[in-house]
């Protein structure tokens, strides 16, 4: 049986439903900036990756497939079929392969701050091996000084704080697996199977994902994608919420 993602809900059970699922060493918790306005249209259902936060935690290695099917089981126990998609890193892979290889699944898809292939996984092996010699917590203020931009997170010391515990708190085998399921990732032979209208979100200061070459790679493959550009480092749905919330309603309404 395949393990259920601890999932979070809010807005109208009636409404239409949107997935939120965030980045590699997050918890569902990073999308609070967005919630209160997309819950107005929205039955957004938030979930956490395998092996992170309250979700289960298997042993490794992950694939995204693997990681696709968890949600499509945790959605099936929800009784919900078709969903739009907003995925963040991490999440944005889970939602490219879905959007692809479960068409049937996805009505609309937001992809933000992500990648269809990482030309040199070896920062990935890099990263697994930090893991392993120091932990999640090792790694964490060096994770999350990427997340946001350095006058940003000096405004805001609480939420830096907040996410570091984010990452800290990982099962280190969790983000290990989900680490190896990263590295072998390359979809940009099934980007243009992709049918759901997409918009691509990027932060103009984001170093992990930017915008050259990984956002406009997604966008030229998928057919009809549309790019937009926020200011922010790899979280920048939260550090530009209001902007990234104008953005997502313009597209999913």
């Amino acid at each position: 049986m395949t393990d259920l993602l601890h999932t979070r809900t809010d807005g109208p059970e009636d409404g239409p439903a949107l997935v939120m699922l965030g980045s590699l060493g997050s918890t569902l918790d990073m999308w609070e900036p967005n919630v209160p306005a997309l819950a107005e249209h929205f039955r957004v259902i938030r979930m956490d990756h395998l092996g992170h936060g309250a979700s289960p935690n298997p042993a490794g290695p992950y694939t995204m497939q693997m990681l696709a099917e968890a949600v499509l089981a945790t959605l099936d126990s929800l009784g919900v079929d078709r969903v739009h998609w907003c995925g963040l890193s991490l999440g944005g892979m889970v939602g490219m392969y879905l959007g692809s290889e479960h068409p049937d699944r996805i009505a609309r898809l937001v992809l933000c701050c992500t990648s269809s292939n990482f030309p040199d996984p070896a920062i990935w092996r890099q990263r697994i091996e930090a893991v392993k010699a120091g932990g999640t917590a090792g790694i964490a203020p060096g994770v999350v000084e990427r997340w946001f931009t350095p006058e940003w997170a000096e405004q805001h010391p609480d939420v830096v704080a907040r996410a570091i515990g984010w990452v800290s708190d990982t099962p280190d085998d969790g983000y290990i697996a989900c680490c190896e399921a990263i590295e072998v990732w390359d979809h940009r032979d099934r980007l243009g199977d992709v049918t759901a209208p997409t918009l691509v979100i990027a932060g103009d200061e984001d170093k992990p994902t930017p915008v050259e070459p990984h956002a406009r790679t997604i966008t030229a493959g998928i057919p009809g994608a549309h790019l937009e550009v926020l200011h922010g480092g790899h979280l920048a749905t939260m550090q530009s919420a209001e902007e990234a919330n104008h953005l997502l309603l313009g597209h999913l309404t």
